[in-house]
């Protein structure tokens, strides 16, 4: 009874321990304060808990060893479902994973040397045979540790490291720079190659780099760095030659049905999946997809700046519509780092995801933080993205423009009506600032174009249902500047690019290709547009088209090249950068509701010399101001229009703008000479809401 009560109070002692949740990406055992367990079943083993969903980041961690640089596979898994334990033991579990150093535990050592005949060689304790094409590496490693998802707890992972440390059962080193035995050999380095290398050959692969440039890239690349410092640098011709057959034999449908294709892929890649929800009479299907790529891009450039929401992608075509989550980088090109398929056209069901993928997010990196997040749907629930990011939320307008100028270009084609209807929709937009009754605006505008009887059925069909949800949301919500429109609009031009090609017409009603597109193709090309800027390699191999957005484009055109008549602002002129006897013409200048006569312009595009002369007119204060500009003006004259009743009040209120006034002319000051800084996460967001936000970084 005695060993029974002192087993329990062991156990209860385990529940007792700390959660450790390391502040870096991966994390090893050197990362952990470890507790010696005294009898039981662990007796002797080192125990730590953790947070169950940063298992991966210890097992990378642990496999990044600079003594002994190793591969732990799981050797053996077991799961229980919930519910099928009445009376569960403290330390009782949901899943259940051996982790194994691939050095072991079987020792070919001696085998290989021919000291011991193979009638002696005897088959894995394990269960899973000889190991085929394994037993080069088998050296008899004893290293290996358990994890344990509680039951009682499941978001806690009970890890009982059984051994340590890399040693055969001699309690000798048996791989790595300690034993002797491995120096100059292989055996110094991890038995695989790492994820990030099998990352960055499968995505070199994907965008058409023949393999003997691969091998050559990496040649050179191990010389630059002195010679061979791990596995990776021992990438041969063979690696790279199955990981091309990988991918030539791999197929996006996986079963002949594409809803059980769908969920075979979802079993493969669960790490991959922040959120699957499969169809049924009252749920429509949604299904989350970020991978480790995707959530490291999230992480670097989302901290401290922005994200943004393109949604309802392809939903004329494509089986189910797709939305990405798109960070910046510092070129200001938009990246995507998370996408989502849905069968629901609005987006009523991002309550379901979101605060799931801020917690993938943060439990990565407990410091990430947000400094605003761009939808470009005011039917989206504002508060939600509130509470799961902490931040500023703000109203991207690209698509509405976009809609509009395509179809003004298709129906109407006299350019001077063209060039009036497009800036009176601006103008429609624009008094849903300056008064109560915007439907005033929107029938004087059907009763002056009543003749343009194409566009207009197209806008009372379209856009007239939802005229005042945009009404109240551009009333509600402050509006993003031109930079990022243009980014996203950029990636937007890129994806229609690469999934609406008429070869894959025959693919577009189903959710398995475009899962594997996204996944493969697409996202391997802005692995290269990163791997390019990092390293200034394959350079030649990125697409042209898409290299920039108009944004940057814009900054490239000098101020001189800009013809601005302020005493006449209907026009403006911009040479052209590629030919200088060639002038494009900018009508209604200085408003997101502009016009160019340029080719990108004529298919709807928001252009560079369109946003040159908004940067220009901004900055000369000429024109009409943008419509963030225009949140600014609207706060403070709601501030005047209701001056506090108290004398008292009052006097700190005018201590107060004055002060204000004083503020913001320094931040002026600090903007102007680049060293002003991004909002700190912890502002109220409904106060943030109410200001003129900065450029992206």
């Amino acid at each position: 009874m005695k060993g029974h009560d002192h087993k329990m109070a062991r156990m209860e002692d385990i529940l007792n321990l700390p959660v450790q949740d390391p502040a870096c990406p991966e994390f090893s055992a050197a990362h952990i304060k470890w507790v010696k367990v005294e009898g039981g079943r662990q007796g002797g083993d080192d125990i730590a808990l953790i947070p169950f969903a940063r298992v991966d980041d210890f097992v990378k961690g642990e496999s990044s060893n600079a003594d002994c640089p190793a591969s732990f596979r799981i050797e053996s898994k077991r799961k229980r479902p919930e519910g099928s334990v009445s009376k569960p033991r403290v330390d009782g579990y949901l899943e259940y994973t051996l982790y194994w150093c691939s050095y072991g535990p079987e020792d070919f050592r001696e085998s290989e040397s021919g000291m011991v005949d193979g009638s002696s060689m005897m088959k894995p304790a394990s269960g899973k045979g000889s190991r085929p094409g394994r037993r080069h590496m088998m050296r008899g490693c004893l290293c290996h540790f358990t994890v344990k998802r509680l039951y009682t707890r499941p978001l806690i992972a009970l890890i009982i490291y059984n051994q340590r440390t890399h040693v055969d059962k001699s309690g000798a080193p048996c791989h790595g720079i300690l034993d002797r035995d491995s120096m100059g050999t292989r055996a110094m380095y991890a038995p695989r190659i790492s994820e990030e290398q099998r990352l960055k050959v499968m995505s070199m692969l994907y965008v058409g780099i023949p393999l003997d440039n691969i091998i050559q890239h990496h040649m050179e690349a191990v010389q630059e760095h002195g010679g061979p410092l791990n596995r990776d640098d021992f990438l041969s011709r063979s690696d790279v030659r199955n990981m091309e057959r990988l991918i030539r034999n791999s197929s996006h449908e996986l079963h002949a049905d594409d809803g059980c294709s769908v969920k075979i892929w979802v079993q493969r890649h669960r790490k991959h999946v922040f959120y699957f929800e499969d169809s049924s009479n009252s749920e429509p299907f949604v299904l989350g997809i970020q991978t480790d790529w995707q959530l490291q891009q999230m992480l670097q450039y989302g901290h401290n700046s922005y994200v943004a929401f393109h949604s309802r992608f392809g939903f004329k075509k494509l089986k189910y519509p797709l939305s990405t989550l798109l960070v910046f980088d510092p070129s200001r090109n938009a990246i995507p780092v998370a996408w989502i398929i849905t069968s629901s056209l609005g987006s009523q069901d991002i309550h379901k995801w979101i605060g799931l993928l801020a917690e993938r997010i943060r439990t990565k990196d407990p410091r990430w933080r947000l400094d605003a997040f761009f939808v470009d749907d005011p039917s989206v629930e504002i508060s939600i993205l509130r509470e799961a990011f902490q931040c500023r939320v703000l109203l991207c307008i690209w698509h509405v423009r976009r809609a509009w100028i395509r179809r003004l270009l298709k129906t109407c084609r006299n350019i001077d009506v063209q060039r009036e209807m497009f800036k009176h929709l601006g103008w429609l937009l624009y008094c849903t600032r300056s008064g109560p009754n915007a439907m005033d605006a929107v029938e004087e505008f059907l009763q002056v174009f009543v003749d343009q009887c194409a566009f207009m059925d197209y806008f009372k069909r379209r856009w007239l249902p939802n005229i005042e949800l945009w009404v109240n949301g551009i009333r509600s919500l402050p509006v993003a500047s031109p930079e990022p429109n243009a980014a996203v609009e950029s990636y937007h031009l890129r994806l229609k690019s690469k999934l609406f090609n008429e070869q894959y017409s025959n693919s577009w009603s189903r959710v398995d290709w475009l899962i594997h597109t996204l996944t493969t193709e697409f996202q391997s090309s802005y692995w290269l547009d990163q791997y390019s800027i990092e390293t200034g390699c394959f350079e030649n191999l990125r697409d042209r088209s898409f290299l920039t957005n108009s944004w940057y484009q814009a900054l490239q055109i000098l101020d001189v090249d800009v013809i601005i008549d302020e005493q006449n602002l209907q026009y403006a002129k911009v040479i052209s950068q590629s030919d200088r006897s060639v002038a494009y013409t900018i009508w209604n200048p200085g408003s997101e509701f502009s016009l160019c006569d340029c080719p990108s312009s004529m298919l709807g595009n928001l252009c560079k010399h369109i946003i040159k002369v908004a940067i220009l007119c901004k900055s000369r204060q000429v024109a009409r101001p943008l419509l963030a500009a225009q949140v600014y003006r609207q706060a403070l004259l709601t501030l005047l229009q209701n001056p506090p009743d108290d004398p008292v009040v009052l006097d700190h209120a005018i201590l107060h703008a004055t002060r204000l006034q004083q503020d913001i002319k320094g931040l002026e000051d600090l903007s102007n000479s680049g060293l002003l800084q991004s909002l700190p996460s912890e502002i109220n967001s409904h106060v943030a809401d109410s200001i003129l936000f900065p450029h992206l970084p």
